[in-house]
């Protein structure tokens, strides 16, 4: 049974993950974070999740960041083994081979924030709001942002917002591209299935070889990326869903997609 954080199964596999600590602003206690990583690591094995979707309860925050209150009280040395283990949670998520998406119902700030950018994209209610604050406690972050951010939004603007620790509404984090919906908070969790619910239509091992073609791409020049894909899609042809992708397009229906 886990504490801090809450999981479900909807229909056509799609999982769902919360990170429950609201009386904490869903902050990343060491608890939570070692729950979010056994959770992590059991989807990446689950060959039944076609998407997950990642969102924190309550209505005031996804996720504030570290839990600074647990922070204050750990020698150097723990705080050291603390930012580790966000920082190795964060990766585990984004080398998930299930696509995830970041359905973020409040505050993603700091190391939330970062969890949010290891996510393949992000949508977020009309309340939500964004930060990377971490320059006005005296820290940089340490969990993936000064590296995610720029790749997402471009140099320039990450580097005011990460030099200014400015928060952001969700109105101008779309209009920076650092999210790509946003939705009245009542109808949050209703768009965020509605795409799951189309992304797991789709075939589980082309989604997979799409995800890991699009983000080693992104660290290697055109040329190598481009050889990267199509040595990936040379081991999507022997497949049984590209098969069935092929017959259901001849009998005009759906495809039954079974990951083989």
């Amino acid at each position: 049974m886990k504490e801090n954080i809450l999981v479900s199964t909807i229909e056509n596999g799609v999982f769902f993950i919360t990170l429950n600590r609201p009386h904490a602003a869903n902050a990343l206690s060491i608890g939570l974070l070692k729950e979010l990583k056994e959770i992590i690591n059991s989807c990446e094995v689950d060959r039944s999740i076609r998407c997950i979707i990642l969102s924190g309860s309550g209505e005031g925050a996804f996720c504030a960041g570290a839990d600074l209150k647990e922070r204050s009280l750990m020698t150097d040395y723990q705080v050291r083994d603390a930012v580790t283990l966000i920082g190795e949670c964060i990766n585990s998520l984004e080398e998930l081979p299930q696509p995830v998406i970041a359905a973020i119902n409040g505050a993603a700030l700091g190391g939330g924030l970062e969890l949010a950018l290891a996510c393949d994209f992000i949508i977020a209610s009309e309340t939500a709001r964004f930060g990377l604050t971490e320059t006005s406690l005296g820290i940089i972050p340490g969990a993936g942002g000064t590296q995610r951010l720029p790749r997402l939004i471009g140099l320039g603007k990450a580097k005011e917002l990460i030099y200014t620790a400015r928060k952001l509404d969700a109105r101008e984090a779309a209009e920076i591209g650092l999210i790509q919906y946003v939705t009245k908070a009542d109808l949050l969790k209703e768009k965020a299935i509605e795409i799951a619910d189309r992304i797991a239509l789709n075939a589980p091992l082309a989604m997979q070889k799409a995800k890991k073609c699009i983000n080693k791409g992104m660290d290697v020049d055109l040329k190598t990326g481009l050889n990267f894909e199509r040595l990936a899609y040379e081991t999507i042809i022997p497949t049984q869903d590209r098969l069935e992708g092929l017959k259901a397009f001849k009998e005009k229906r759906l495809p039954r997609f079974n990951g083989e």
